[in-house]
């Protein structure tokens, strides 16, 4: 009972984070785009970059919407990479395919909780639109329930003795009686 509930939430954790992770991607590669496509022109002939030129200038946002869209595109990517890892745990279910996925999501949390940290400092900072709100808020919930799944995958393996995690390839044995003990026989 308790297996199959632990199983069925990293599932439904599983694909909300996917699901979060391709929509920070389409916006970040959206603000990497406008930063790209209205960026400085400096021409053909011209060699010195304006002044105040920055190659992570945001038209749209604040001083800190760059480093925020490049960290959230790259922790979109890892964070997408890691739930196709947690896929292939959930079908499999053991302790080595729980490494694997627990490396990849708190690799992944990890970056998301430093686009989390930008995103706070853009929020903090103000002056940015509505596109970039919605990024900020995906990562700030995206760092709570990448913990959570985190917590879920560890809380099958660690929460007790229900059997999850027992490799049904590995024969058990039972241990031989020592030399010069007498079998004990059943009195039939």
């Amino acid at each position: 009972m308790v297996f199959g509930l632990v199983k069925s939430s990293a599932g439904f954790l599983l694909l909300l984070n996917f699901c979060m992770y391709v929509i920070v991607a389409a916006i970040a590669g959206w603000a990497l785009n406008k930063a790209i496509d209205h960026h400085y022109f400096t021409g053909s002939g011209v060699s010195t970059l304006p002044y105040n030129y920055s190659p992570v200038h945001f038209p749209k946002g604040n001083e800190a919407t760059g480093f925020m869209v490049i960290f959230a595109l790259i922790a979109a990517v890892v964070g997408a990479g890691s739930c196709l890892s947690g896929l292939h745990h959930l079908r499999f279910w053991t302790a080595e395919s729980l490494a694997s996925s627990a490396s990849s999501a708190m690799t992944a949390w990890g970056l998301t909780l430093l686009a989390m940290g930008l995103a706070c400092k853009e929020i903090h900072i103000g002056g940015r639109n509505s596109k970039l709100i919605t990024l900020e808020s995906f990562l700030i919930i995206l760092s709570g329930t990448q913990l959570f799944y985190i917590l879920v995958i560890h809380g099958g393996y660690f929460g007790g003795n229900h059997g999850s995690y027992q490799d049904p390839y590995v024969a058990t044995t039972t241990a031989e009686p020592r030399k010069g003990s007498t079998p004990v026989g059943s009195s039939v």
